[in-house]
């Protein structure tokens, strides 16, 4: 079958586009003219990457359209006026988990770590298709599993079924959409009802405790009263270990190569998981060691004296427990963050707990704030500001002043980030704030 996706470089579509190519299909796609790094694996698999043009819709082709894209698309409208077979992102990946033993991930933070160890431990082990939030797909036929990473963002994972699921937390997020935490827990209580396997969760999340469902929950965490518990947790400089225990048995000594606790966490559902489904838990815990981390979550680069960071961290909870892992592994060395906020909304709620958070750090700069479903004049009160203004030290930070050449004779046109010599400088946000990681190495280097 030929498949066109319209919006191929989002994460999500990425990763499908690279399944279905996998599958035997034969795949392109249409997106904007600029890099974004989702597109880096499309075209390890030389598949076609063509800008936005009716033309490119043809009669013999399947349409998958991304979430982002509506009737004003000039391919999504040629694409109604053939008739062509279409689907939307949701629902060709909702064929596919029926296809499968799918094991879904949600939660507000996590998942996509949680979904990339899944699947590298048991692709390595008995092979396993996945469909990871950071745009990486794999698939082959044979496989019995598929994990896919579930998101919550206006009930999207509610289009799925999946035979098993695991919850990280939950936490208030997308406020442009829910309502209250309340709403959101509903979302999450029925999306758990779509389950008839198992349901793995995080215990020590007293939102997840709450949640009114009749259904047996296997519950993972560092408190007692989970049915999976890590002891004996040492945090250093070289990574995480721990002991799991299931009601009281040992299970086996673990040795992470991420840092921070709530990557003790996510292992910890992985190898629950694994421990229920029969692996081989000293063949998990090899398996384990060899992880590299999910895209764009702590992707370090060193120049120097520093270390630049890329996180996808856009949450306060994300963003503390990221800085947090940092300090971990680079004690002794100035902590610098930049956070680039994606929507007005999101600061409106949370910029006491952002600038808490940034105040970990001992440096903070704060862009603007960008989003691409609101609008300024929707928040014309919602600025950076209420963040930096909150910071022990804290700065604006155009990003200008990272685009622009440095002339180190001229005092005001010095990136403010060059005054770092032996920092770890970490840029965090849901967009393309790589971009201002790899605009800033130039300059480094």
């Amino acid at each position: 079958m030929k498949y066109h996706f319209i919006g191929i470089k989002g994460s999500g579509m990425s990763a499908l586009a690279q399944i279905m190519h996998d599958l035997g299909n034969e795949v392109e796609g249409s997106d904007v003219n600029h890099h974004l790094f989702t597109e880096d694996a499309l075209k390890e698999r030389n598949i076609k990457i063509m800008p936005f043009d009716e033309n490119n819709i043809k009669e013999d082709m399947i349409v998958v359209i991304g979430n982002a894209f509506d009737n004003n698309n000039v391919e999504v409208k040629r694409a109604l006026e053939l008739g062509v077979k279409k689907y939307n992102y949701y629902e060709l990946l909702h064929d596919l988990v029926n296809e499968y033993e799918s094991i879904a991930i949600c939660g507000c933070h996590g998942k996509t770590t949680t979904t990339a160890l899944l699947g590298h431990v048991f692709d390595d082990i008995v092979g396993a298709n996945y469909l990871i939030g950071d745009g990486t797909g794999h698939a082959k036929d044979s496989n019995k599993y598929f994990f896919l990473e579930a998101c919550e963002f206006k009930r999207h994972f509610l289009n799925y079924y999946p035979k098993h699921i695991i919850l990280t937390n939950i936490e208030l997020d997308h406020t442009d959409y829910y309502k209250d935490l309340d709403d959101m827990k509903n979302a999450y209580e029925e999306f758990l009802r779509q389950c008839d396997g198992l349901v793995i969760a995080c215990g020590d999340d007293a939102n997840v405790r709450s949640l009114k469902i009749d259904k047996d929950i296997i519950y993972y965490g560092f408190n007692k009263d989970n049915d999976f518990i890590c002891k004996n947790v040492v945090l250093n400089q070289n990574g995480s270990s721990f002991d799991a225990y299931y009601k009281e048995d040992f299970i086996g000594h673990f040795d992470l190569p991420l840092y921070g606790k709530h990557m003790v966490l996510n292992a910890l559902s992985v190898i629950a998981f694994s421990y229920l489904k029969g692996l081989d838990i000293k063949e998990v815990h090899e398996s384990i060691k060899t992880f590299k981390g999910a895209k764009r979550r702590f992707k370090e680069n060193k120049i120097g004296n520093i270390i630049t960071i890329d996180d996808y961290a856009h949450h306060p909870t994300e963003i503390k427990v990221t800085l947090e892992a940092i300090r971990q592994k680079y004690p002794d060395k100035e902590l610098v963050a930049v956070f680039l906020e994606n929507t007005f909304s999101r600061t409106k709620q949370f910029y006491k707990e952002y600038a808490d958070a940034l105040n970990i750090a001992d440096k903070a700069y704060v862009t603007d704030i960008f989003s691409d479903r609101e609008t300024q004049e929707e928040y014309p009160t919602i600025t950076p500001m209420l963040i930096v203004d909150r910071l022990k030290n804290g700065e604006h930070l155009k990003i200008g002043n990272i685009e622009r050449l440095i002339d180190i004779n001229d005092i005001e046109c010095i990136n403010p980030l060059l005054r770092h010599k032996d920092a770890v400088i970490v840029f965090m946000g849901c967009k393309e704030v790589y971009d201002l990681k790899e605009k800033l190495e130039k300059v480094l280097k």
